[in-house]
């Protein structure tokens, strides 16, 4: 008798915001000469190790992405880890960015 499986918890204590993939297009792929040109267009901001602020548009919606990428087949692709903020979670974080500043001082 087959037993039932549960689904796995994630073991990831990081947020990974919406799905990494891109929203499916509206407009029918009707050539191949449709390409990723989507991903240039983001503007993006190098951190180190492989991660990057990028400012994306998901579902209509803006979004500023933290997240870390990976290689495969010699391209940047994104990965879970990260986290994604609404444009209203970004002005809240800018405006208390003076008191984080102040707390890592005191711990460095």
């Amino acid at each position: 008798m087959p037993k039932d499986k549960k689904p796995k918890k994630s073991d990831s204590s990081s947020d990974s915001g919406p799905d990494d993939k891109e929203p499916p297009s509206k407009k029918p792929k009707s050539n191949a000469s449709v390409s990723k040109k989507q991903d240039d267009e983001e503007p993006s901001w190098p951190l180190e190790n492989k991660r990057f602020v990028k400012v994306r548009e998901f579902r209509g919606k803006v979004f500023v992405d933290i997240r870390e990428y990976y290689e495969a087949d010699g391209e940047m692709k994104p990965g879970k880890k990260g986290i994604s903020l609404s444009t209203s979670q970004w002005q809240k974080l800018k405006n208390i960015i003076s008191e984080v500043d102040d707390a890592v001082k005191e711990k460095c």
